[in-house]
């Protein structure tokens, strides 16, 4: 058995598990795999049921069970038609102005985050239904593919939010209340993007034209198309209304969302069979996959904290000083951490020494808990392994090279740190709406 000091202990676990990474080797092997490793090297075989242990601790949570809801929900909508019927709202009510393409995509992202707990969702639907319409009306490719890029990241900052329920499992935040404080800053950032679309395509006409009012319909054509957004926002009112006004927890509302999309797709009579078996294989996917993340990092932060390294992580960082040069060097250690490693994984391994930090300096840890889903958001835009990137890689016509994609993210990275900046100024962005559900 090795007898080694927190010093060497966190160099050597940080470095093993870097190093597994580097591989290829998946996140739930990585971190899984250095847990049980050193925790057979530092107290022997006979300490394996730990593992057993910390596996059935994170199993016992009540709230895991909103996380293949909320997938659910999002891969059932994703092929209800929903988002191609919005963007038939959005094409001709805003393809009038110059960039409103691109400006309506990110509003459909806005409206479609609120809907589902993932990612991908958005941007992959965008990506295959706004992408090639924005393209052939000639719009550049560094604000079609940046603002679809962009406009799906709000997915998980933007409530229901699968990260931000992992989030809460392991900082102890309420995720009742980390969803609600979660709508202003999102709507902040769509707005930022929205703006910034308009704003530069106002000034370079060439990046984003306006649509020929001969393709879009007469005005009372465009009322009717309005219908579309019945269901969005009956949804979205269901979810979020339900815990808002404390009628549901986030685990109902999360059955409350799955069974919404199910009628929803019924309503619009796109649910079939095949359908229904195609979510439901996608949220078994997904979920164990998160669900074995959320195992794996359960052992190795338990392994972490007895072998008393993460006190040493957290007193090197409070050793920075100021409390605000303290919050920001943890911003800045989750953006570099952003670029190379899954969000999921992120949270898992520096939500447990974060928090007990910025609860003993004073902050608000749902102020922070915000603060670092926007880093995440931030973290699937990010070269070289935005996961965003490369969803949109996955649906871009030929020709569209990585680089390409890289670049058009960059504007909206920028505005993404202004929006960070903008909360960590003003946390009433962030605070205001949980305190007005409190009361």
């Amino acid at each position: 058995m090795l007898a080694l000091g927190p010093e060497w202990l966190t160099v050597i676990l940080f470095g093993s598990l870097i190093f597994l990474l580097v591989l290829g080797l998946p996140l739930v092997f990585a971190i899984g795999g250095v847990a049980t490793l050193f925790i057979i090297l530092l107290w022997g075989p006979h300490a394996l049921p730990v593992l057993a242990n910390r596996t059935y601790m994170a199993m016992d949570m009540f709230l895991l069970v909103a996380v293949p809801m909320f997938i659910f929900m999002g891969a059932m909508l994703q092929r209800c038609g929903i988002a191609e019927d919005m963007y038939e709202l959005m094409y001709h009510w805003m393809g009038g102005l110059r960039g409103g393409l691109a400006a309506g995509t990110v509003l459909i992202c806005t409206m479609f985050a609120a809907m589902v707990g993932i990612s991908g969702a958005a941007t992959t639907s965008m990506g295959l239904i706004a992408l090639p319409s924005m393209l052939k009306r000639g719009y550049k490719k560094d604000i079609a593919i940046g603002c679809i890029s962009a406009g799906g990241s709000l997915g998980i900052l933007i409530p229901p939010s699968v990260l931000m329920i992992i989030l809460a499992l392991t900082s102890r935040v309420s995720v009742g209340e980390m969803f609600i404080a979660g709508i202003l800053p999102g709507l902040l950032l769509s707005s930022l993007f929205v703006i910034y679309i308009l704003v530069r395509c106002y000034f370079q006409k060439h990046m984003g034209p306006s649509v020929p009012p001969d393709d879009r319909l007469p005005l009372n054509e465009r009322v009717k198309l309005m219908g579309a957004l019945i269901l969005p926002v009956g949804l979205i009112f269901a979810v979020m209304g339900s815990m808002f006004f404390g009628i549901a927890t986030p685990s109902e509302a999360s059955a409350i969302g799955a069974l919404g999309a199910i009628v929803s797709a019924m309503i619009k009579r796109t649910f079939t069979w095949q359908s229904f078996t195609s979510a439901l294989f996608i949220t078994l996917r997904l979920s164990a996959m998160v669900i074995w993340i959320v195992f794996a990092a359960s052992a190795f932060t338990a392994l972490y904290a007895v072998t008393g390294a993460s006190s040493l992580v957290g007193t090197l960082i409070k050793g920075v000083g100021d409390p605000w040069m303290v919050i920001i060097t943890m911003q800045l250690i989750l953006f570099v951490l952003g670029m190379f490693f899954d969000p999921t994984g992120i949270v898992l391994l520096t939500a447990p020494i974060f928090f007990p930090i910025v609860t003993s300096l004073g902050f608000d840890p749902l102020w922070f808990a915000i603060l670092f889903v926007i880093n995440m958001e931030l973290a699937y835009l990010t070269p070289p392994f935005g996961f965003n990137l490369f969803y949109m890689k996955a649906v871009v016509p030929k020709g569209v090279t990585m680089m390409d994609i890289y670049r058009s993210s960059m504007p909206f990275c920028a505005l993404m740190i202004l929006g960070l900046v903008i909360c960590m100024i003003f946390p009433g962005i962030i605070t205001w709406l949980p305190e007005l559900m409190r009361t």
